[in-house]
């Protein structure tokens, strides 16, 4: 991990956040989010700065239940990409993941190639316990209603892939 540190985002990074994510957004790549959004989640976020103080990459570790979170909003600024921000970003949300007691981590994701090499594989259809599911599906959350694959959410997520890592190495 040369050039670069992973700190807690500040509300001060939320515009460069943006920033950094836009050309994503533009691409249908990651979903656009108004920026309150942001302010509400930044102690969620993760940011890769370089020497220079520039920020250069960006994720998220949203809880969505008592052992399941999700990775957000991972992005890399594309003359960045291939130095290893992006898995240093999600290495940085696993172990925080730990440390609040998560098991499972979740991701939807055009990047499968990615996100497996760092241990998630796709979802099976029924990944909760029947009660859990109860629970959740009450969530305003768009990131817990992709998770469930509800109908509301395809338009806006089509041809992404729902995958899962257990935390503790097991596979179910």
């Amino acid at each position: 991990m040369t050039g670069f540190t992973i700190r807690p985002a500040r509300t001060t990074d939320v515009i460069e956040i943006e920033r950094l994510i836009q050309p994503l957004v533009d691409r249908r790549i990651l979903l656009g989010k108004d920026r309150v959004v942001f302010y509400e989640a930044v102690q969620e976020f993760r940011v890769a700065v370089d020497a220079d103080g520039r920020l250069v990459g960006c994720g998220a570790l949203h809880v969505i239940w008592e052992d399941l979170g999700e990775v957000r909003t991972l992005a890399v600024a594309e003359d960045q990409l291939g130095r290893g921000i992006g898995s240093a970003l999600v290495e940085r949300l696993e172990v925080d993941a730990v440390a609040l007691g998560l098991r499972r981590l979740f991701c939807l994701t055009f990047e499968t190639a990615f996100f497996g090499r760092h241990g998630f594989a796709p979802m099976g259809e029924d990944p909760l316990e029947p009660h859990v599911y109860h629970e959740i599906v009450r969530s305003s959350d768009e990131g817990v209603a992709e998770f469930l694959d509800l109908a509301r959410v395809k338009p806006n997520t089509l041809g992404n892939t729902r995958m899962l890592k257990w935390l503790d190495g097991r596979d179910r």
